[in-house]
């Protein structure tokens, strides 16, 4: 038998062994691969010459919808396209500056911005992106004389309307806002030809928005806003927008939503803009001298400088740190705002307080930091209300301003009074400052030793003392003598002035001047008793015939008696005498 002879690849052993058929199969694999591998090559070379080519071309879209929308010339720093996680877009350095501002900061300044999108979107006019995320942007809204018109008709600086025309203006425009139940959209204007971009949503984190302001002493207003969210970011379209941010102060969460828009690139103070608000966990505690946590809804609508706002505000807990005892506040207010200023105007506000109600008007303006001679005034807001109460209870507004409880006086308050609270950092207490007037009526006091004195001047007035040791025989609560206050008051650093005090009761009446201070530690009045009855008359026996040789004397004006009188001491322990020897140029009051 002839021995058989094995023939060994020395190179590829392992592939010598296998069968013809395997082997075949192996080098098509190979070949496949290979093939696989220059075909991924090829393509992402002609990826990166399409990037390359179409970079420059979507860059230039970018750039002209922008150019277009808000007639601005437009810088990019930087600007990707890629491929790797589907067709992805990312720029950084965006920066709009309006033709026809004066400025050199730019409108909008976006740090970085992204989108998606797909191949066939770029070959349509204009380009469809469902969604934009921007991270950091910043909107500087130069004041009125740094934005030029661009049509003569419509300045910069719109001549102010006939107060007719302003009034039916406001009116249209108040009636819009109190009849809708929610936000409409403006109506589109016409689509400009240059916009080669059209995006359904904007989401939008990290915004700050200062509006600036021509008007001498004003700072701008500053908005600092956690997230906004925009749809329907048509060419010539309202923006609806969802918007979240953190009011600094009073520190709390504010939710909007509504339509902006179109934008008025010219005058940005005509831009329309409606929605509806929810602010919510307001910790007053913010402002020093007063707390509570206020929540507030509403909704307004109108152009950016003269919004219409209806809402209402409560605060279930509303104190003031002299008082500190925690009151139910609520209030329903009708507002005009300038929201390219910030200043308020409040036409009216319908509050009530525990029991009472009133009314109040006036306005809230920013003011810069100044310095004077009498001092340096920080910056903040400078409050102005006139208050006018018809149907309100004096102890409510005690009870929230002094800590004696219960309050000193109960009765029906009538008040008309301007309210001036500066800004600083000091408690509120200690930056209000009142001027008005007051009346109350049927009043009577809690503190049993101020109203057995009250009694006991209403009976000796009167003419019926008990005893010959003047001894009365005090009522009981439901007899307390009624008693009316009324005057002239200011306040200024937590201290009650009143020039012009009248205190009457049965048999007396009692005109004062002097001072009073908000922690009720202090009480100085001087003034003068006129009682209907004589000396002799405020006694019995040998004393009551004794005085009848002074009673003419005292008997000035109609009264029987007229005599100089002091109160002082605190709200604990009030005393009253007589003050023959207190210097008073004039008393408060000659006549009833």
């Amino acid at each position: 038998m002839t021995p058989t002879t094995r023939i060994v690849n020395s190179e590829n052993p392992v592939s010598a062994q296998l069968p013809p058929r395997t082997r075949k199969k192996r080098r098509i694999l190979l070949w496949t691969l290979a093939v696989l591998v220059l075909l991924v090559v090829a393509l992402g070379i002609a990826a990166q010459i399409a990037i390359d080519r179409v970079e420059p071309t979507l860059r230039a879209r970018v750039i002209e919808t922008l150019d277009t929308r808000f007639d601005s010339r437009v810088e990019l720093d930087t600007f990707h396209v890629s491929v790797f996680r589907g067709f992805e877009v990312e720029g950084d350095g965006l920066r709009l500056y309006p033709r026809r501002f004066t400025t050199s900061q730019p409108l909008i300044a976006i740090t970085r911005f992204r989108f998606r999108t797909s191949w066939q979107s770029l070959f349509t006019t204009p380009m469809h992106v469902a969604s934009v995320t921007v991270e950091g942007m910043a909107i500087n809204i130069p004041p009125a004389d740094q934005r030029q018109s661009a049509h003569p008709e419509n300045p910069a600086h719109p001549a102010p309307l006939p107060p007719d025309a302003q009034n039916q203006a406001t009116q249209k425009v108040a009636s819009n806002a109190a009849t809708a139940t929610s936000p409409t959209p403006p109506t589109p204007a016409t689509r400009p030809s240059g916009i080669k971009i059209f995006v359904d949503q904007i989401l939008i984190a990290n915004t700050r928005l200062v509006i600036g302001t021509s008007k001498p002493g004003k700072i701008p207003l500053d908005f600092e806003i956690s997230q906004i969210k925009l749809q329907s970011v048509g060419p010539g379209q309202p923006m609806k927008f969802d918007a979240t941010l953190v009011n600094p102060k009073p520190k709390g969460d504010i939710h909007s939503t509504g339509y902006f828009g179109p934008f008025d690139a010219h005058n940005p103070g005509e831009s329309p803009v409606s929605g509806n608000y929810v602010f919510t966990h307001a910790d007053l505690a913010t402002f020093k001298g007063i707390g509570g946590i206020l929540s507030s809804t509403g909704k307004y609508q109108g152009p950016l400088n003269r919004l219409i706002v209806d809402g209402q505000a409560d605060v279930p807990d509303f104190r003031l740190s002299t008082g500190n005892h925690p009151m139910p506040l609520h209030t329903v207010f009708h507002a005009i705002v300038n929201g390219t200023d910030g200043d308020t105007y409040l036409q009216p506000v319908q509050a009530q307080l525990a029991h009472s109600h009133f009314t109040v008007t006036g306005e809230i303006v920013k003011v810069p930091a100044t310095r004077d001679a009498t001092g340096d005034h920080p910056k903040g807001h400078n409050i102005t209300l006139d208050v006018v109460m018809g149907n309100a209870r004096i102890e409510d507004f005690l009870k929230l301003a002094v800590r004696s409880d219960p309050p000193v006086m109960n009765g029906n308050l009538h008040m008309k009074a301007r309210i001036f609270l500066q800004p600083g950092d000091v408690p509120v207490p200690q930056k209000l400052n009142l001027d008005g007037t007051f009346d109350v009526d049927n009043a009577f006091f809690p503190n049993d030793n101020i109203q057995k004195k009250i009694n006991e001047l209403s009976r000796i007035g009167s003419g019926h003392p008990k005893d010959p040791d003047l001894h009365v025989n005090y009522p009981q609560p439901e007899s307390n003598a009624p008693a009316q206050v009324k005057g002239d008051f200011t306040l200024a650093q937590g201290q009650m002035n009143f020039p012009d005090l009248t205190f009457d009761v049965p048999g007396a009446l009692i005109y004062l001047n002097g001072v009073y201070t908000l922690d009720g530690s202090k009480f100085d009045f001087h003034g003068q008793a006129k009682l209907q009855a004589h000396p002799s008359q405020m006694t019995t026996g040998w004393k009551s015939a004794l005085l009848k040789l002074a009673d003419p004397f005292f008997a000035k004006q109609g009264y029987g008696t007229v005599v100089p009188i002091e109160i002082h001491g605190t709200k604990g322990e009030p005393h009253f005498g007589l003050d023959f020897g207190h210097k008073d140029p004039k008393p408060a009051s000659s006549t009833p």
